[in-house]
C-alpha cells in the first residue's frame, strides 16, 4: 500500500527541521533555518519518495536524496529571489530582504554544499550515478535561470525557446526527483528514465498552468492579483504564443505594451487580455497543457510496478492539472 502524501509530507518536513547546517557565524546559518521554516509544497521530495516506493516498500533509503533535492531547490529560490529582486517568498520577507544580499548569496552557497552532502548518502553502488545526474540537473537549472533573465531583455522569444527555458529551470528537477527515487528503490535505468520523462512533462505542464492561472484564474483562489505576469512584463507561454499567432500589427502592439513603463496597470492588463482573447490564447494554452499531460502519462504505461502502484503518480498528475492555484 502506497503511503499517503500527507504522512509523507509530515515526514519530509520533520526531517528538514532536523537538518543541522551549522551555528556559527549565526548570520550564515540562520537564513537557512528561516527559509525551511516557511514551508512549501515539497513536491520534489514527495515525488522522490513516491518513485522509490514503486519498487521498494520501505522508502527510508530515499529520504536523504529527497532532502538533497529540497535543499537544492531552496538554494535556487534564495538566489532567484536576489536576481528577481523579490521581496516576498511564501508571504514572508525573502532572505536577502530580511538580512542582505551578500549574506543571502553565502547562505545559498552553503545550501548547495549541503545538498551535495545529502545526495551522496545513497548506497555505494549508486554514488557515482547519483552525483553525475544531480550535477547535470543542477547545471541545467542554472542554465534555465540565465535564459529566463536574458528573455526579460528581449521582446522576441519564441514558443520553443520559452518551453526549453522552463524545461531547464523547472521541469528537469521534477524529473530528476522521480529518477533518483526510482533508482534508489531498485528500478532499472530504463524505467527510471521513463519516470524522469514523466516528471519533466508534468513539470512543463505545471509551469504552463501557472502562466494560465495568472491570466485566467480567480484572484481569490490563486491568492494574488490577476495579470501579475503582464504587469511584470514576463515572457510567459501566453505571451510567446500570442506573438507567434499575431499578425505584424498586433505583434508590434503587444510588444509596445510590454515595453511601456508608463501605462496604468489596469489598462495594461485589460489591453493585453483583449489581445489574448482575440488570438484565442486561453484555448491554445489548454490544448498545450493537455498535450503535455498525455505525453507525461504515456511514460507510465508498461512500468513493472503495475497499474495499481502507478495510479498514485497518475493521481498526482491529475491533481496538478486540475489545480486552481
Amino acid at each position: 500500500m502506497l503511503f499517503s502524501s500527507e504522512k509523507a509530507l509530515q515526514r519530509i518536513n520533520s526531517e528538514l527541521l532536523l537538518l543541522e547546517f551549522g551555528n556559527r557565524p549565526a548570520e550564515l546559518y540562520e537564513p537557512l533555518y528561516y527559509i525551511f521554516s516557511l514551508g512549501g509544497k515539497r513536491l520534489r521530495p514527495l515525488l522522490t519518495l513516491m518513485a522509490c516506493q514503486l519498487y521498494e516498500e520501505n522508502f527510508e533509503k530515499s529520504l536523504k536524496p529527497a532532502l538533497a533535492i529540497e535543499v537544492f531547490h531552496n538554494f535556487s529560490l534564495i538566489h532567484d529571489d536576489i536576481m528577481d529582486q523579490a521581496n516576498v517568498r511564501r508571504g514572508k520577507p525573502t532572505v536577502h530582504t530580511k538580512w542582505d544580499i551578500p549574506t543571502a548569496i553565502l547562505s545559498g552557497d552553503v545550501a548547495l554544499v549541503e545538498a551535495y552532502k545529502l545526495i551522496m548518502e545513497v548506497d555505494e553502488n549508486l554514488k557515482t550515478k547519483a552525483f553525475s545526474l544531480f550535477s547535470k540537473t543542477a547545471k541545467e537549472v542554472c542554465e534555465g535561470q540565465q535564459l529566463d533573465m536574458l528573455f526579460e531583455k528581449r521582446q522576441q522569444v519564441s514558443v520553443a525557446e520559452y518551453m526549453e527555458m522552463i524545461r531547464l529551470k523547472t521541469a528537469v528537477l521534477l524529473g530528476f526527483s522521480l529518477q533518483i527515487g526510482a533508482l534508489v528503490g531498485g528500478a532499472s535505468e530504463e524505467e527510471a528514465s521513463k519516470l524522469r520523462s514523466f516528471g519533466e512533462n508534468i513539470g512543463l505542464a505545471f509551469q504552463v498552468k501557472d502562466d494560465f492561472l495568472d491570466a485566467y484564474g480567480q484572484a481569490s483562489k490563486i491568492g494574488k492579483t490577476i495579470g501579475g505576469d503582464i504587469v511584470a512584463n514576463k515572457k510567459t507561454y501566453l505571451y510567446t504564443k500570442a506573438m507567434e499567432l499575431a499578425d505584424d500589427k498586433t505583434a508590434k502592439e503587444l510588444g509596445a505594451i510590454f515595453e511601456n513603463q508608463k501605462l496604468a496597470v489596469d489598462d495594461k492588463v485589460k489591453t493585453v487580455m483583449a489581445i489574448y482573447d482575440q488570438l484565442q490564447i486561453e484555448k491554445e494554452t489548454k490544448i498545450l497543457m493537455e498535450e503535455l499531460y498525455v505525453r507525461a502519462v504515456k511514460n507510465l504505461s508498461g512500468l513493472s510496478p503495475g497499474i495499481m502502484k502507478i495510479a498514485k503518480l497518475k493521481a498526482f498528475a491529475d491533481e496538478l492539472m486540475g489545480r486552481e492555484h
